[in-house]
């Protein structure tokens, strides 16, 4: 998980609903920011940060959907909760069709809402992992040299050390140091390990 605190953007143009909420995650101990429109908001999300947002569907300028179709295409590991006084169906379940925790009618419950913002928390943190766990990925392939490359896309392929010796025109021994090589920059225990690292999608 990352190593910074969870933080909760609420964005709301209303005050008292701003206060509310505020009130309500500061006496669990939650960081958070308030915002009054989607910019100001976006000026201070860290997506280095397991976040969410507690957000009104009715925003001036850039609304509350038009701000999760933007999340959406940054690939943003903040999650998503609305919260709305003017919410109807069609609207709840676009939201929810696109990835957001729930859509609550003003006035919510409040257990809901931090049962809702616990789950978003979560899935942030590990949306975040996931995607530094992909970077390293990609950092350790990008260090692998063109024949270790080739070994491994033979390894891979389920050929013996001394196959890959023939295909590669190469000493067996050569073959055996690529692989060890192969091992450590993968950190791979075994051989399986070693193919699955190199079956790992790349990060998006």
């Amino acid at each position: 998980m990352s190593d910074q605190a969870p933080i909760i953007h609420i964005v709301d143009d209303d005050p008292a609903v701003r206060d509310a909420v505020a009130f309500l995650v500061s006496s669990l101990g939650y960081a958070h920011e308030v915002s009054t429109s989607a910019k100001e908001f976006l000026a201070k999300l860290d997506d280095d940060r397991p976040s969410c947002v507690v957000l009104d569907v009715r925003l001036p300028g850039i609304s509350g959907l038009e701000l999760q179709g933007e999340l959406i295409r940054r690939g943003s590991p903040c999650g998503i909760i609305f919260v709305s006084g003017h919410g109807d169906i069609p609207k709840a379940v676009r939201a929810v069709r696109l990835g957001a925790f729930d859509f609550l009618e003003k006035p919510f419950d409040d257990q809901v809402l931090l049962d809702r913002i616990g789950e978003a928390l979560a899935a942030s943190g590990e949306a975040i992992e996931e995607r530094r766990r992909k970077s390293d990925l990609e950092r350790r392939l990008g260090c692998l040299t063109d024949r270790e490359r080739e070994v491994l896309a033979l390894v891979v392929a389920g050929k013996t050390s001394k196959a890959i010796a023939l295909d590669l025109d190469i000493s067996v021994k050569t073959v055996e140091n690529h692989r060890h090589n192969l091992m450590t920059k993968a950190g791979a225990g075994s051989v399986a390990q070693l193919i699955a690292w190199a079956q790992e999608p790349a990060a998006g």
